[in-house]
């Protein structure tokens, strides 16, 4: 995992907070004290959510899997954050299909008010 989150493509069912394209572009994660922790907490955050598979981690990047209630779509998700900017880079995406009906979005911004929640952020 080399850290640099893929472009999203001309399709409405990716996120990303690397993308400058307001149609993708949702804000990263923000976080206070230790990337080490928000990262582990973070982790909590997401295995907590149903039909989630953990693929792989580094001490800088986490990747899932989230699969789909009714037809089992995957979402591929990956985090990634840099040392000293208090920040995790998010992209989510759809691994087929055209249209995600805005999943990915809400998604990450249920993950965000978890993320918030656990570290006592109102």
């Amino acid at each position: 995992m080399n850290g640099d989150l893929s472009p999203c493509p001309d399709k409405p069912n990716c996120v990303s907070s690397a993308s400058e394209d307001p149609r993708h572009r949702i804000a990263p994660l923000r976080y206070q004290g230790s990337g080490e922790e928000a990262f582990q907490r973070l982790k909590r955050v997401i295995l907590s959510l149903p039909r989630t598979r953990l693929i792989a981690e580094d001490s800088h990047c986490l990747y899932f899997e989230f699969r789909s209630r009714l037809f089992g779509f995957i979402d591929d998700v990956v985090f990634y954050r840099r040392d000293g900017d208090a920040q995790i880079n998010v992209r989510s995406a759809s691994r087929t299909g055209y249209w995600d009906f805005g999943v990915n979005r809400r998604r990450i911004e249920q993950i965000r008010a978890a993320f918030d929640t656990l570290a006592g952020v109102p």
